[in-house]
């Protein structure tokens, strides 16, 4: 134990580019005594690691011998002392002095730079960037080259697409985005950053002609993928749902369900279109037929009971505010307390309290309706 109190030292965070210590002894005069520290390994992705060997320090460079960097100011008395690496503490002390001079020149366009290998998600950064690129009239096409092929180093940052998207805009030319986010998709179909971009860049510059053809691909490859049905819904909604494309729609949804029942994916997906057109869920009796057809068939999907449960309270409902016939809403509504119940005990238990209030709910629902109904049909 004394031991362990004389020379404790816990690591943290690596994936986050530094480590915390906790150094000193106990009851010294030493001014880290139970400080924390941390250590500057490596900022998002980017790291000291991303330099050539004959990369020299600013402070050692004869041109920049005109500027007195910056350190940082963390205040008289930090909690948390990061301890960055030599290199770290170099470009951006640089970088400070220069922005505080507010310097708009090449040699601050390389600085700035460096400074996004060593972190990329420096929001303070990219932007400095972008008004050293306005004041030089900068090649931006170079620019897009480059920040291309930041993000495929740093695909899952902020900044780096928020960046890609500025200079876009600056050029008003698209042509290369579906490009690039294909890319990056490619490496991780879920990407939700390249999702965004994609679809900022087919909305503000109308790209939807072949969008429909691309995500049919992707949910072919993975019928899991619901960033892919996502954007499969996305891309119809711009279109509109006529009568066509939800009969369409419809019927490739419950194709790719009856290969994987237990996808939550395409069940979002069907519920997501019902809700468009009449916005009843039995509005197409194919649908109807389809999931009663999956459950007489012994399929217990949680999704499908899900399905079955909202859509025989739709059901029920319906008959009631009809006049319809006692003992058919009776059906449905016995059909949607034994759902409620087998999803409480068996097939989705970890959330039996929400199906237990599900057809509290329901029945206190149905009950009223009833009462203003006129009594009939009672529950």
């Amino acid at each position: 134990k004394e031991k362990q109190r004389n020379n404790t030292r816990s690591v943290f965070g690596n994936k986050y580019g530094f480590r915390v210590e906790k150094t000193g002894h106990k009851g010294s005069a030493s001014p880290q005594n139970g400080i924390h520290s941390v250590c500057a390994m490596a900022d998002g992705n980017s790291s000291d690691e991303d330099f050539s060997d004959d990369w020299a320090l600013y402070s050692r460079r004869p041109e920049w011998s005109d500027i007195t960097p910056l350190p940082q100011d963390d205040g008289e008395n930090p909690v948390v002392m990061i301890q960055y690496s030599e290199r770290f503490n170099d470009v951006f002390g640089y970088l400070r002095a220069i922005i505080s001079r507010q310097e708009k020149s090449q040699r601050a366009l390389e600085l700035t730079k460096d400074a996004a290998k060593l972190n990329a998600a420096n929001y303070t950064v990219w932007q400095y960037r972008r008004d050293i690129l306005k004041a030089l009239n900068a090649d931006l096409y170079e620019e897009l080259s480059y920040i291309g092929r930041v993000i495929a180093d740093n695909p899952k940052n902020y900044q780096v697409w928020h960046h890609r998207r500025v200079i876009v805009e600056w050029l008003d030319d698209p042509s290369s985005e579906l490009t690039l986010t294909e890319s990056i998709l490619d490496m991780d179909a879920k990407n939700y950053h390249a999702w965004q971009h994609r679809q900022w860049v087919i909305k503000n510059y109308n790209l939807f002609d072949d969008e429909l053809h691309y995500v049919d691909r992707l949910i072919s490859e993975d019928m899991r993928n619901n960033s892919a049905w996502n954007e499969r819904f996305f891309v119809l909604k711009h279109g509109g749902f006529t009568p066509e494309v939800l009969e369409r729609e419809v019927n490739y949804v419950i194709t790719r369900v009856g290969l994987i029942k237990n996808n939550e994916s395409p069940w979002n997906f069907l519920r997501g279109l019902l809700q468009q057109g009449t916005g009843k869920l039995a509005q197409f009796p194919v649908v109807v037929e389809f999931c009663e057809a999956l459950y007489n068939d012994g399929i217990r999907s949680p999704y499908l009971l899900a399905f079955l449960v909202d859509l025989y309270a739709e059901q029920y409902f319906d008959v009631i505010e009809s006049g319809g016939n006692e003992a058919v809403a009776e059906e449905y509504h016995q059909k949607v307390q034994d759902l409620c119940e087998s999803m409480a005990n068996q097939h989705d238990k970890i959330r039996c309290k929400y199906w237990r209030y599900i057809a509290e709910n329901f029945r206190r629902k149905a009950s009223e309706r009833v009462a203003a109904g006129g009594g009939q049909n009672g529950a």
